[in-house]
Order: C-alpha cells, then sequence, then structure tokens
C-alpha cells in the first residue's frame, strides 16, 4: 500500500485511467471487429460506414494517449486498404 499522500493520489488517478483505457480499447476492438465482419461479408457501403466510426474512435483513443499516434495511423490505413479493395456495387 502506498505510504504517502501523493502516492495514494498516484493509485486513484492510475486507476481512473487505467479503467478509462480499458473502456476505450474494448469499445475500438468491438468496432474493428464489426469492420471485418462487413469486410468478410463483402458489404462495401456497411465497411465505409463502419471505416468512419473507426477512424473517429482511433483518432480520439490517439489525442488522449489511449493508443500510440503512429499506431492509430497504421490500423486506420491496413483497415482502409482492407476497405478499399471491396468491390463496389453500381447502382445504374
Amino acid at each position: 500500500m502506498p505510504a504517502t499522500k501523493s502516492a495514494k493520489k498516484r493509485l486513484k488517478t492510475d486507476r481512473l485511467r487505467r479503467a478509462r483505457n480499458l473502456r476505450v480499447k474494448a469499445a475500438l476492438k468491438a468496432l474493428v471487429k464489426d469492420l471485418h465482419r462487413a469486410i468478410d461479408l463483402k458489404k462495401s457501403e456497411e465497411a465505409k460506414a463502419i471505416l468512419v466510426k473507426v477512424t473517429r474512435a482511433l483518432e480520439r483513443a490517439a489525442s488522449k494517449g489511449v493508443i500510440h499516434k503512429n499506431t492509430a495511423r497504421r490500423r486506420k490505413s491496413r483497415l482502409a486498404k482492407k476497405v478499399n479493395k471491396l468491390p463496389t456495387v453500381s447502382t445504374t
């Protein structure tokens, strides 16, 4: 157990940050999973819509320091490549 007042505060804030980070990471994983499911089912329109949400979530997580900025950029790039490979449905 922490002995000093500052160490006690540190422990408290670390626990709060850890809880927040775990929530954010879990939400990211769920979004990416949904995107992969859409890609596997070859639903290009749905995948593009989910990609926008994933991109926003990755950027927000990177700005908060939950994940590294380059990690967010790498993941966005790789997911965008997969979505762009999907065949587009022509409406004409």
